[in-house]
Parts: C-alpha cells; structure tokens; sequence
C-alpha cells in the first residue's frame, strides 16, 4: 500500500487530507513542521509527500532538495495556500510533480495523487540508474545529487546537453563527466572556446581547410568539428558567440554537414553536442542577442549547476580534496586543516565558486611553507577580512522594538509583578520584520547584497517581504 506523507502547519488541512487518502485506501501520515516531516521521511518510506511552502520552522521549497534525497525518494506535490509564480517556477526546476494552490478541489487533488502514484510504479519498472563514474567530481549535498541524477540521464542517450552555471562551478569537469559515462567515451572530447571565434576564423577552426584556400594555407588542416567524430563536442562560452555566427553554428548543428574552407566538397561528423554558458541565455533570447531557434536546439537535456554558497556541505571534502592535490603536484606531504579553516571557508561568499576556492587553498599551501599545519592564518586576507565584515555587520544590527504595548524584559533581580511577555511566535515574526527593513535599508533594497548578507534563497526572501507586507 502507498504511503503519503502531509507537512503542513494547517492542522484543519492535514485532517482533511487524512480523511480523503484514507477513502482511496491508502496510508497518510502528517507532519505539522519541516523538522517534524524530515524526522518521518527519515524513519519511514514514502511514496508521496504534499509539502507546504511556508511552514514554522522554515521555507519548503528550500528543503526540496532534502525531502527528493530522503532514502525513499518520495514525489513531492506542492500544496500551498499563496500562489506565487516564482515560486512554482523554482519548484517546478527542483523537481516537483505538481504545484497545487489551496483550496484546490478535491477531484483535482486525487487525479494528481492517482498520476503521480502510477508515475512512480512505472518509474520502478524502469532498469536501475547506471553506476557513475565521477572521478575528480567532489559533492555529497542534496543539489549535487540532484545534477548527478541528471549526469546519469545525459550519459545514457545521445541528446545535446546545455551546461549552465556561473563561472568556477565546473561546467567542463560535468561535460567530460557527462562524455566519460557515455557510449561515446573511447571517442575524443574535443573543446571549443566559443568566446575567442570571430568570423574570420571561424569557419577555418570548426570546419578546416584545403591547402590553397588562402594565403598561408600550406597544407590541409582538419577542423575541430571533425576531430570530435565518434566523441563529443563541447561548445563553451556559447553565449559569447556573436549573433552573426549563430546561424552558421544553427546548420551544421541540425545537419551535421559542413564544407572545408576551399573545399567543394560536403562532408560529415558524427559527434554528441555539449554546450555551456555563465550567461542567462533565455534573458539573451528576449533580448534578440541569442538566437531562440539554436537556444532551443542545445537544451534537450538542461544541467543547472548550483553555486558553491548553495552547497556548503561540499566545502570540507573540497577542501580536503584540493589540499591533497596541491601537496602532491609541489611534492610536500599532505598538510592537515585547522578547524578554524573550514568555519571561515564556509562563511566566505565565494563568488568564483570552486575555481576560487581551488585557488585560495593553493595560496594557503604557499603560505603554510614548511609548516604540517594550515591555519586560518594562511588564509588570503582578504577572505578573511570579509568574513569578519559580515559577521560584524550581522552583529550590528539594532535589536528590534518591542512589540506595541509591552515594556522590555525585565533585568534579573528587578521586581515586575506582572511582566507582559509577548508569545514566541510573535515575537519571533516582529525580529524577523525588523531584520528586513535593516538589511533593505543597509543594502538600499540591492536584491543581490541582501541574498547575500541574508544567506537567503530567493523565493525564501520573497515569501518573508509578503509575510510581513513589505515593499521593496
């Protein structure tokens, strides 16, 4: 028998449901709080869980990533009472089989339950997932399970993969992840800088030349379109290409085909097409500075990889990882970490993500000479001197006001017969509000400063400014 899990803080919600999954003879638990709720999908297999967004204890669409990694691996529908269209967006990309706004009929809730529970039964037919290769691939966190479920789905076929994510989160490793578990791993990976084609060489560098077809042209030279037959072909920095070279790139893609600089002749290449960007590419699109019709063409398959801010339990492996290398190229036994290395590594904003972290470690290593040990001294400090920012700033905030018509908490020893203590819940939403309106007034309503001085998501953020009625 299925089992169904409710999270939800509406307890009238949760005996309704109940009520109807009992009725379609199928087990339902609920949970009243995201703790509550990750305790039972660790302590029980479910098939489906029905999550709501805003919860007491935190944001729901930030513990997707957890709920899809709980050893059971439910399906997770949405069901929340506001709407929010950034919000199903984010759902929807983590993975959600529906989004369901309350009060939604309940013919509509047991066709979603009944398609969703036959979805998963043939999901279970289904052969299992291959054993991946991730050699030199570090992560544990729920994101990057998450991108080596799809790594798995790429090596399996032979549909085009976009890669995207920003720079340093390591969109080529993915991409000969991707051509190494592939059927087309004995095959030659062959990168392409799209970043440095121009028209002038364009054709000459993808497609070859004759000897003969221009001045300097002393012999024949076989392109990189060719020299991926049989492999892959990877495409990186496609947003950087000029508009004017899109459609070029746009016939060969579909075709296959193309002629040498010189030749009369068409000739073909069998190759398997990864493409990665740091640029947003659909933004690029409305702008008309990409071509929709190649956009589409190269997002068969869409691998998002999340930032390092957003994986921060991959952080000590990494680092450990990357310090093991180090030592090992400079030929110095491998140095042991202070702790206090990893509490400022994983403060630290990275914004060139794992290529800077690679790259901090190393001046650590440097710094550290001789020495077995790195400590936080090692760091650069500049790392160090904005993470103590941070913390700093955090600290500085001015404590809320009291909550209208109560007086301050008493001191210890000062007589009050009758203190009016405010109940935490309302207390806790009235410091909530008040961090709000500092972090916007300190960052001058900078979405991107507040995300990062916050450490919120951002359907996280707006689902708080709604909460409490702010504008920004």
């Amino acid at each position: 028998m299925s089992r169904i899990l409710v999270i939800d803080d509406d307890i009238q919600v949760c005996e309704t449901m109940h009520s109807l999954i009992s009725r379609m003879q199928l087990t339902c638990e609920n949970a009243q709080t995201l703790t509550q709720g990750l305790e039972r999908l660790e302590a029980a297999a479910f098939d489906v869980v029905f999550l709501d967004v805003h919860l007491p204890d935190g944001d729901g669409l930030d513990a997707l990533p957890t709920i899809k990694e709980a050893p059971s691996k439910p399906e997770v529908i949405i069901l929340t009472g506001k709407g929010d269209p950034d919000g199903a967006e984010l759902a929807i990309k983590g993975g959600v089989w529906d989004y369901l706004v309350k009060p939604s009929p309940i013919k509509n809730i047991m066709l979603t339950l009944n398609r969703v529970l036959a979805y998963r039964k043939e999901k279970k037919r289904q052969k299992p997932p291959m054993a991946l290769n991730l050699e030199h691939v570090i992560g544990k966190s729920p994101v990057m399970r998450a991108c080596f479920d799809l790594v798995a789905q790429a090596a399996q076929c032979d549909s085009n993969v976009l890669i995207t994510g920003e720079t340093g989160t390591g969109k080529e490793l993915f991409a000969r992840t991707i051509h190494a578990n592939s059927l087309r791993a004995n095959g030659p990976f062959i990168p392409v800088d799209c970043a440095a084609l121009t028209e002038t060489i364009l054709e000459s560098i993808l497609f070859g030349h004759v000897k003969g077809a221009f001045t300097g042209a002393d012999r024949d030279r076989t392109g990189l379109v060719k020299q991926a037959d049989t492999g892959t072909l990877f495409l990186d920095e496609i947003g950087e290409l000029p508009v004017s070279l899109q459609k070029t790139f746009l016939r060969f893609l579909q075709e296959r085909t193309f002629r040498p600089v010189g030749d009369h002749r068409e000739t073909q290449s069998d190759f398997r097409l990864i493409a990665a960007t740091n640029r947003d590419l659909e933004t690029m699109v409305l702008k008309d500075s990409f071509r929709e019709d190649l956009y589409f063409r190269l997002k068969t398959i869409l691998l998002p990889l999340p930032p390092l801010r957003q994986r921060k339990q991959d952080i000590k492996p990494l680092a450990l990882y990357f310090i093991d290398q180090i030592c090992n190229i400079q030929g110095k036994p491998t140095k042991g970490i202070d702790g206090d290395v990893f509490a400022i590594l994983e403060q630290y904003h990275w914004r060139g993500n794992v290529r800077e972290l690679a790259n901090t470690l190393e001046r650590a290593v440097v710094a550290a000479g001789e020495g077995k040990t790195i400590f936080a001294m090692h760091l650069p400090p500049d790392i160090r001197i904005k993470v103590v920012k941070n913390q700093l700033q955090g600290r500085s905030l001015p404590a809320p006001p009291s909550p209208p018509g109560t007086d301050p908490l008493p001191h210890p020893g000062i007589s009050d017969p009758c203190p009016h203590i405010p109940a935490l819940r309302e207390f806790r939403s009235d410091m909530e509000k008040r961090y709000l309106q500092n972090l916007m007034q300190e960052t001058r309503n900078d979405l991107k400063k507040m995300l990062k001085l916050s450490g919120l998501s951002r359907s996280h953020f707006y689902a708080l400014i709604k909460k409490h009625g702010i504008d920004v």
